[in-house]
């Protein structure tokens, strides 16, 4: 490995030539860092890349916003893209730049399917090349620049192992039959759609707090609520910056109408009252004269009647995972998640073909326990029709004898 020395690509000429020189590898590791911490519409602020040889290399997208030259690397079948959970690189990705992924490699899909007990990237780093974890800088805020020499030592080391972590994590999957399911799971997660914020103007039924309320506390949470998506966007903030969503429960609870009150409430600072408290008292007095009629409610939710059979059969599918996780090394809900517990409770599939229908439930499970799975179906307690009930004999009575 060379030492850890950040090649940064800065411009679209020197990203051509870096992809340029990557035809033909069979492998690439790939991270990134984003701002969702910081501000209020996320970005992808730095792309790493490692290569065969051990190079590493820091993409700036905020010094040129062409990226395009990776496009055809990250679709390329012939190399590998190796990450460690990657579902949210790819949904950053595909969102900021476009890309499309085919040959992707999860390092962290790898270590929970052998069952390691802690897959997060420091500790599987120590356990294979006993790399010892520096200072996390997740919570930094990479739209900075310049980038301090921790932060580029933080980034190079995200990617400089995961080329020959890879070839590790697949000889021990090799050697328990398991890489064919990393590598279906991998095309799942290459599959993911873009990310992207989607403001819910109704999300504020769903804060915790929210279902105490009564129908004018909650038209205040709403007026609160909305104002704050606003306040937020205005300042290229995230809304936890603004006000964090158990303040917003307590401000409603409270309505307060003067300076003095609103600084009682936890979460109010003087800077709030300063920047958004003139907002705050405008929004609680616009909810305390709403009409009723107006007043938000909880939709009406139909509760589903679940037939017998269909609970029952969840329950023997949870009672097999409880057994079989252990016997396979896995966390029950990698082994069978709820979800898919759910599906194959309602479907009932009976024979291994339409087994390996059922949404979600991927090939490497039909293959390896699908004849478990299909012994949980049949239910003991259907019949084919009602039960009659049987009548007692009255005994006979006997002719009085003489």
């Amino acid at each position: 490995m060379t030492d850890l020395i950040a090649n940064w690509i800065r411009n679209a000429a020197d990203l051509r030539t870096l992809v340029d020189s990557l035809a033909g590898s069979k492998a690439v590791a790939l991270d990134t860092e984003s701002d969702s911490l910081h501000h209020y519409r996320e970005k992808v602020c730095l792309v790493q890349l490692a290569t065969e040889t051990g190079a590493s290399y820091l993409i700036d997208p905020l010094a040129f916003g062409d990226l395009s030259a990776l496009a055809p690397l990250c679709a390329d079948p012939g190399t590998v893209k190796i990450f460690h959970a990657a579902d949210y690189d790819l949904t950053c990705l595909k969102r900021d730049f476009g890309f499309h992924f085919v040959n992707l490699f999860d390092t962290m899909i790898a270590s929970r399917t052998l069952g390691l007990a802690e897959i997060g990237l420091d500790a599987v780093l120590l356990k294979y090349f006993q790399v010892i974890p520096g200072k996390s800088r997740q919570r930094d805020d990479w739209s900075e620049r310049p980038l301090s020499p921790a932060q580029e030592a933080y980034a190079i080391t995200d990617v400089r192992y995961l080329i020959p972590l890879r070839e590790r994590l697949l000889a021990d999957l090799r050697a328990m039959g398991r890489e064919a399911w990393v590598l279906e799971e991998c095309e799942a997660v290459a599959a993911i759609p873009a990310g992207g914020k989607v403001f819910d103007p109704d999300g504020f039924l769903w804060l915790k707090g929210a279902r105490r309320l009564d129908g004018r506390q909650l038209a205040v949470l709403r007026a609160l609520y909305r104002a704050r998506e606003r306040w937020a966007e205005a300042a290229d903030r995230p809304v936890f910056k603004v006000l964090g969503n158990e303040t917003l429960v307590h401000l409603t609870l409270a309505c307060p109408r003067t300076p003095e009150g609103l600084l009682k409430i936890r979460g109010c600072s003087p800077y709030v009252l300063r920047r958004y408290g003139e907002g705050i008292f405008q929004a609680i007095a616009q909810a305390a004269v709403l009409p009723e009629a107006e007043f938000p409610a909880y939709p009406e939710s139909a509760r589903r009647h679940v037939p017998g059979i269909v609970q029952r059969r969840g329950e023997r599918l949870k009672k097999w995972r409880e057994v079989a996780a252990p016997r396979f090394g896995l966390d029950p809900g990698i082994l069978l998640p709820q979800r898919l517990i759910d599906r194959l409770a309602e479907e009932g599939p009976g024979d291994l073909e339409a087994l390996a229908k059922v949404e979600g439930f991927r090939r490497w499970r039909a293959h390896t326990f699908g004849p478990e799975i299909l012994a949980c179906m049949p239910d003991p307690l259907a019949h084919e029709g009602p039960l009659r009930r049987r009548r007692r004999r009255r005994p006979r009575r006997r002719r009085p004898q003489g």
